[in-house]
């Protein structure tokens, strides 16, 4: 049957409501609830002196570099310093790692502080106002002139003694200038007398001198450092050069030259300093050492780059004699004979580090012109932080305070493991949290009060958060590489800094590692997973089905009228820094 043609229009009848479906509010479906929520990074919580790391690097992608160099001045007076010697435990502990590889944080750290040097830079950290309390500190190596910065934040006045005619302790005579400038150093330090601080140049700290001046002070700080070397009380050691002196030597300006051979006994970082010294002077030095390479306690690269620079290295050899060749014609074109004991290496290890003995009676000979010892340095005996017990201790993680008739912090080296420049810093940010708190709550609150400023799950402390910032909040969980969804991260390689090529570097103290560009730098900071913040990517708001993420003011929050509690946003954020918790109805 034909159909019939309708020429006219069809009415259109549509269903519309009068009121908005916001009505509904569909948060009341909601049996978990995400939110925002900071928590710690590795790095961070690895860093002796707890740096704010991922935010610091957050702040760099953005160029913001006046901003992350007051991030990082909030925790660490000395970054350009810290960048260069730094033994950077924070990249052993980056979840990158288990990506691809570790972000280059101390070349980043060197960036941002040189940056600041450069530029002028003066970070915007307000000092608490003077409270009229003044401290005395011994010792204007690292730890006692962070002791004094912090101390200036905190509204103390401070005097420094130092022995020297220079402030900086072992970073101003026991490392030479291709590892870190002169010029580097006094800029840094100079802040601590930019804080107020003063200096006492000359002035070695001596029991008769704390006895007459502890009366005039609040509290001491004794950070004197290790400034004996240990013996190996062997026959003939009177004829061995103290590595340590031999160092201050150079910084002073002599000598200009060493010929001949020259063993160094040690495999620490003052012995690699040595010999790679030795060799810039004109001497060819050989490394003798008791363990195997793999166990010394020097930093992995500077031992690798020592090989390159084509200085020697006998391991499993421990020293017994030394004998001047006066009388040994056999030996007469070199002025000592070194007897060594071969060693091996027993199943024990110590520390991570291989057990040796003797190897039954097999010696050797090592003939050279000279010996220089770098097994180690010890304080004083007058250092020795010894209390009677009747007066009350306190022991830390980094310092040890005594109760006198005023409070008596012992820090740095002489307290600290592992001994190293940002140990030492943290020594000093902790005695002088530490004493504020003494003076303000009392002994039995100094725990405590630390405590909740610890960073993650390591002994480090944060200022930012002793102040109340927004760090304060942060949670001490460390995130690991297992919670970052590395779906949103391409892999790239690590920013390496130009060097010196080894037959460039040993004709003079000219330093080895250039300073990362701006644009490497930047690009470096981009790598970073950024573990636990939130840095505004904004995927919790593109991925949220219900809109429910809103933007006020830069800062995001969950609108729990319509948040339904899927968890979407909390499983596409790539750095952990939202959570889930159950609803409570």
């Amino acid at each position: 049957m034909p159909q019939k043609k309708f020429d006219g229009d069809i009415p259109l009848f549509i269903p519309r409501s009068t009121i908005s479906s916001a009505e509904n509010k569909t948060g009341s479906w909601r049996y978990f609830r995400p939110f925002y929520e900071e928590k710690t990074a590795p790095c961070s919580a690895a860093c002796p002196v707890g740096a704010d790391i991922p935010r610091v690097e957050m702040l760099a992608r953005q160029g913001l570099f006046k901003k992350a160099g007051e991030i990082i001045l909030e925790e660490n007076p000395f970054p350009s310093i810290c960048g260069r010697v730094c033994f950077h435990p924070c990249e052993s502990a980056c979840n990158r790692g288990d990506y691809d590889q570790p972000i280059a944080i101390h070349s980043l750290e060197r960036f941002i502080g040189d940056t600041v040097l450069m530029q002028g830079i003066k970070a915007d950290l307000q000092p608490h106002s003077t409270n009229g309390k003044k401290v005395a500190i011994a010792g204007a190596g690292p730890a006692g002139l962070a002791t004094a910065y912090f101390l200036s934040r905190l509204g103390y006045q401070s005097d420094i003694f130092e022995a020297q005619p220079e402030s900086g302790g072992l970073l101003r005579w026991g490392i030479p200038d291709y590892r870190l400038p002169e010029d580097v150093l006094k800029r840094e330090t100079s802040r601590i007398e930019d804080c107020g601080a003063t200096i006492h140049y000359n002035t070695p700290v001596t029991q008769e001198l704390l006895e007459k001046i502890m009366p005039t002070y609040d509290a001491v700080f004794i950070g004197c450092g290790y400034g004996r070397p240990i013996q190996l009380k062997i026959p003939g050691e009177q004829w061995a050069q103290d590595g340590l002196k031999f160092l201050h030597r150079i910084r002073t300006g002599e000598p200009a030259s060493i010929q001949g051979t020259a063993a160094v006994v040690g495999g620490g970082n003052t012995a690699i300093d040595v010999a790679r010294s030795l060799k810039r002077l004109g001497a060819d030095p050989i490394i003798v050492y008791r363990r195997r390479k793999q166990d010394m306690p020097a930093f992995e690269p500077e031992i690798a780059m020592a090989l390159e620079e084509d200085i020697g290295l006998q391991e499993l050899a421990a020293p017994i004699v030394i004998q001047k060749n006066d009388n040994h014609p056999s030996a007469a074109d070199y002025g000592y004979t070194l007897t060594l004991q071969k060693m091996k290496v027993s199943a024990t290890p110590i520390r991570g580090r291989a057990r040796v003995v003797p190897d039954g009676d097999i010696c050797e000979t090592l003939n050279v012109d000279h010996i220089f010892m770098a097994i180690g340095a010890g304080p004083e005996a007058f250092w020795n932080p010894s209390a009677p017990t009747q007066i009350s201790e306190l022991t830390l993680s980094h310092c040890r305070i005594i109760e006198r008739k005023v409070p008596v912090i012992y820090g740095g080296d002489l307290v600290n493991q592992p001994q190293s420049v940002t140990d030492a810093i943290a020594s000093g940010k902790q005695g002088a949290m530490a004493l504020d708190v003494y003076f303000k709550q009392g002994w039995g609150a100094i725990e405590e009060r630390l405590a909740s400023c610890r960073v993650g799950d390591g002994p480090a402390l944060s200022m930012a958060a002793y102040h109340n910032a927004e760090t304060k909040s942060r949670k001490a969980h460390v995130v690991s590489f297992e919670e970052i969804n590395s779906d949103y991260f391409q892999s790239s390689p690590r920013a390496v800094p130009i060097r010196l090529a080894p037959d460039q570097r040993i004709q003079s103290f000219a330093e080895i590692e250039s300073t990362l560009p701006k644009e490497a730098a930047v690009n470096e900071a981009q790598r970073c997973f950024n573990c636990g913040i939130c840095t505004s990517c904004d995927y919790c708001r593109i991925y949220c089905p219900e809109v429910a993420v809103i933007v006020e003011k830069a800062q995001r929050r969950i609108n729990l009228d319509y948040c339904k509690g899927c968890g979407i946003c909390v499983t596409e954020c790539p750095r952990n820094a939202m959570a889930l918790e159950e609803e409570k109805k």
